[in-house]
């Protein structure tokens, strides 16, 4: 039985925990000083509380690292200083210049690291989640990560390869969705929202429903994108190519920010966070 250290529960950690262990694996998670809802999610998923992250990693052959962007460094630097020897994946969406950072980090306390991204929801229904995973060690990952609803692919490359996949996936699902909901704001204040929609329904019949979609799917959880649409500005910047584009989605979800514990707003109100400071 491999012993997996999945560092942190969240929504996709969770899912992606309970895939692995469903295949065999021992999957453990750190659970001090964790909220209330964290601790319902892992024990949802079967997953043991080893207490602190340096038992978590003492007892782990793999470390899974699944959490929002903007802590992914962090989570590595604090495996690393526990000297951590077993192999490393880091599933986070980050620039591949990111993801080489982390694979530096790791290795230098003694790890081998292997890269990854996810592309899809959390894994319940089979064929709607893959694993992507690159570096040394991507192969006997891959085996393992393949589980239950949870497919891992291979792709070719060392570090940051997985990571540019799902950089240059979600540069088009999550950049898109901003930028449609930005057009509806942008036309509501102008005060034309409806003649867009009834322009829409004559020519881009899907368009009001994407934007309705976007708004309703994304509130609660569009602070977890600021960084990720930050990752994919530095990678399309490495790649010599416009990077304001994604700059500017980031501040789309950042005005959105201010629904992640409250209740799921309307679709009018989404629109009224996106211009906050519109002149009189």
């Amino acid at each position: 039985m491999t012993t997996i250290g999945l560092l942190n529960p969240g929504e996709m950690g969770s899912m992606v925990g309970a895939a692995v262990r469903s295949a065999g694996s021992r999957v453990l998670w750190a659970g001090e000083g964790r909220s209330a809802a964290t601790r319902k999610r892992a024990a949802d998923a079967g997953l043991e509380d080893a207490g602190s992250v340096a038992a978590v990693v003492k007892a782990s052959e793999i470390i899974l690292s699944v959490c929002p962007p903007h802590a992914a460094v962090d989570v590595a630097t604090q495996v690393a200083a526990l000297r951590f020897a077993g192999t490393y994946v880091d599933g986070n969406a980050v620039s591949p210049a990111t993801a080489r950072e982390i694979g530096g980090i790791v290795e230098k306390g003694g790890a081998t690291f292997v890269d990854g991204g996810i592309i899809g929801p959390p894994p319940v229904k089979p064929g709607s989640t893959r694993f992507y995973v690159s570096g040394t060690g991507a192969d006997r990952i891959a085996a393992l990560l393949t589980a239950g609803p949870l497919q891992a692919i291979v792709v070719p490359g060392g570090s940051g390869a997985a990571s540019a996949v799902k950089m240059a996936y979600a540069s088009w699902t999550k950049g898109s969705a901003a930028l449609l909901l930005a057009v509806c704001a942008m036309a509501s204040a102008e005060g034309v929202g409806d003649s867009l929609v009834a322009e829409w329904k004559l020519s881009q019949p899907d368009l009001s429903a994407r934007a309705e979609g976007a708004a309703k799917g994304n509130a609660k959880k569009a602070w977890r994108f600021i960084g990720e649409m930050e990752e994919i500005a530095a990678t399309y910047a490495a790649a010599g190519l416009p990077d304001a584009f994604h700059q500017g989605a980031a501040e789309i979800y950042r005005r959105m920010a201010i629904y992640k514990d409250g209740p799921a707003p309307s679709f009018a109100e989404v629109l009224r966070a996106l211009t906050p400071r519109r002149p009189a």
